[in-house]
Formats: structure tokens, C-alpha cells, sequence
């Protein structure tokens, strides 16, 4: 029999924040690259954080893909666990998937019933009780931002 943890149990959000953890303590994409397209650099002026995003580019087919990204972080657990997340989640997705997706958390952030729900924001999900401590959520979006804007055209 497998036990099943209604949203907001314990039980899920110790395991939200393990996950959280893990990213941090092990975060995926982390570095820079040499050759990159486009480098940016967002800051938190509240907290005094930064995210710098690299990203190369896919022109090949109609729309630019990210072919590969890489962030770097001096911010805390919360916003180099979502930097983290972002390399795998962007890696291969166009512009317009990107923002979709970045809505989407932004939502999820935001208290969003349905997004907590929401299957395309995989381990996104994690930071679905950030809803309920709203100053850390420009942490979780610090370097999707940052991808944003590496990704405007130019």
C-alpha cells in the first residue's frame, strides 16, 4: 500500500525542502561558459544577492533554443536550488517555452491552487509553500530573470 500526502502535509514539504536541499548542496549548472551568447547578471536589492546566467544558443531550427546554461550564485539555498533547477528545465526550450514556463513558478510562488498541481513545473513544485513567506519569492526567481533577459532579443 503507498502512502499519499495531501498538499501542505508535513510529510511533503519535508520532502519539498530536501529537495530544495539537494539542488543547493549538489546544484546542476553551476559555472560559466566560455563561449557564450549572452551573459546577465540580476541583483536583489533587498537582500543584496546576484545571479549571473550564461547561455549558449540553438539558431538552427525556427525558433532559438537553449542548447546550454550555467549560473553562478553568491545567494542562498533558495535562489542557487532554483538557479539549479532552471539549467535542467531550460536546457533544449525555446524563448516562449522558457517564459511559459517562468509564469507558470511565478504562479506557483504566488499561492496558485492549480500550479501546485502542475506536472510541467517538475521539481519546481518544491518551492510551492514559498507562497506563504512572500519576501523569499524574489529569491526562487532571481536567476530565472536573469534568463529572461539573456534571452530578449537584442
Amino acid at each position: 500500500m503507498t502512502a499519499t500526502h495531501p498538499a501542505g502535509s508535513a510529510a511533503l514539504e519535508a520532502l519539498y525542502q530536501e529537495q530544495i536541499l539537494a539542488h543547493y548542496r549538489h546544484p546542476h549548472g553551476k559555472g560559466t561558459l566560455a563561449a557564450a551568447d549572452a551573459t546577465v547578471t540580476t541583483r536583489n536589492p533587498l537582500c543584496g544577492e546576484e545571479a549571473t546566467v550564461t547561455v549558449t544558443l540553438d539558431r538552427t531550427g525556427p525558433d532559438v533554443r537553449v542548447r546550454d546554461i550555467r549560473f553562478t550564485s553568491d545567494g542562498c539555498s533558495i535562489s542557487q536550488a532554483s538557479a539549479s533547477m532552471m539549467t535542467d528545465l531550460a536546457r533544449g526550450r525555446t524563448a516562449t517555452e522558457i517564459a511559459a514556463l517562468t509564469d507558470r513558478f511565478a504562479d506557483l510562488l504566488r499561492g496558485d491552487a492549480a500550479a501546485t498541481h502542475d506536472e510541467t513545473l517538475g521539481p519546481l513544485q518544491a518551492f510551492a509553500t514559498l507562497s506563504r513567506v512572500p519576501a523569499r519569492i524574489p529569491c526562487a526567481l532571481l536567476a530565472w530573470k536573469a534568463l529572461a533577459d539573456a534571452l530578449r532579443p537584442q
